[in-house]
């Protein structure tokens, strides 16, 4: 398989056939208390047994030699609000893509009032009136507005005082929570870039981190911009029709020589998020099952039945129906077949609806070994 291309024969793989009922009232609408207070559900993946435990005993199933990989992409303050210079109607932006200074694809509410040509400006998150506009400059297929923004040199260095943490739309919130920038951030997040959390890496805290280096696992890191596309559903009634957002990122040379000195010796590779899969799978399709410090952009989609080049262990969240992730993680729980890893992973997740298990960005974690 390609980097970007769907597998051969994947046109039985049916869009229906990933999805489940889930009751409204598990979807986390908050942070647990603690980063690492979270349950941790773990599927053997030969077996099908499934355990329930606590985030921190993740350190049980690692061992000295693991690599453990985590995506250090840092989310932006990328919802901002405003009003139509001309009639003074509201409107929300979510920022999208930079494609340049200034230049950004959005998202924006109500679209259909967004019409080329419209004039924004800018609020501060107090409802104060800036002095920076937003132009609307294209539409492109998707319904996703152009905007040319003015009034700043660069809107990036404007975003921590204008901007709200863009939280998925199934967590019912009016306005940023004190606590919002600090619990929808990693502790290890360095490059901004995300407009949506890894949010595998959300459970770990510094603490934690260090008693699994102290273990003897190599803690290393990738950089993968999460964009706002991960949380669509796929509408085609084929899998293998849907077209992947695409999103940039970053491999470097620590990483790189971990990983393939962890390869070469027969250790595993323990992937932390379905971001840090991607990046890993996209860069070993490349370059013939290996990793090489590599820069740019990855649209790849993994579904049943896939293989994996470089993961071997994943800690995931529990991902909303018919999603992509949701697909990524059931062909991972069974490697190169259609349907026997779907069907473990909606059975350990209806075992987490029964045991009732928080669910999504704020949710609980899932292990797969």
């Amino acid at each position: 398989m390609s980097a970007t291309g769907p597998l051969r024969y994947a046109h039985a793989v049916r869009t229906a056939d990933f999805n489940f009922a889930l009751p409204p009232e598990l979807i986390a609408q908050q942070p647990a208390p603690r980063r690492d207070g979270s349950r941790l559900l773990v599927l053997q993946r030969k077996t099908g047994t499934v355990a329930h435990r606590q985030f921190p005993d993740l350190l049980e199933f690692l061992t000295a030699g693991d690599v453990l990989v985590l995506n250090n992409s840092r989310v932006i303050p990328a919802r901002l609000h405003g009003n139509n210079a001309r009639s003074g109607g509201r409107f929300e932006i979510l920022l999208l893509e930079e494609n340049a200074n200034n230049d950004w694809w959005t998202m924006m509410r109500p679209g259909k009032r967004a019409r080329i040509g419209t004039q924004i400006r800018l609020q501060e998150k107090n409802g104060e009136s800036t002095k920076i506009f937003a132009t609307v400059t294209a539409v492109n297929d998707e319904g996703h507005r152009r905007l040319q923004f003015s009034g700043t040199e660069n809107l990036f260095t404007e975003l921590e005082k204008l901007g709200e943490m863009p939280l998925p739309p199934y967590i019912e919130r009016h306005g940023e929570r004190p606590d919002d920038r600090e619990r929808y951030q990693t502790v290890f997040a360095q490059l901004a870039g995300s407009v949506a959390a890894p949010t595998a890496g959300l459970h770990f805290t510094p603490e934690l981190l260090e008693k699994i280096r102290a273990r003897g696992v190599t803690v290393c890191f990738v950089t993968l911009h999460v964009g706002a596309g991960t949380f669509l559903p796929v509408k085609t009634e084929v899998v293998s029709a849907h077209q992947m957002h695409t999103e940039r990122f970053e491999l470097g040379i620590e990483t790189v020589t971990a990983v393939n000195h962890a390869k070469k010796s027969g250790r595993r590779v323990v992937a932390v998020g379905t971001t840090t899969v991607r990046t890993l799978e996209t860069v070993a399709r490349q370059n013939a099952g290996t990793l090489n410090v590599h820069e740019g952009k990855t649209n790849i989609f993994l579904f049943p039945p896939a293989a994996f080049l470089i993961v071997d262990a994943l800690l995931t969240n529990f991902h909303l129906p018919e999603s992509t992730l949701l697909m990524l993680v059931s062909a991972f729980a069974a490697p190169g077949e259609i349907s026997r890893g779907r069907d473990l992973i909606l059975s350990a997740y209806a075992e987490a609806i029964r045991k009732r298990y928080r669910f999504f960005s704020f949710g609980d974690a899932m292990l797969i070994l």
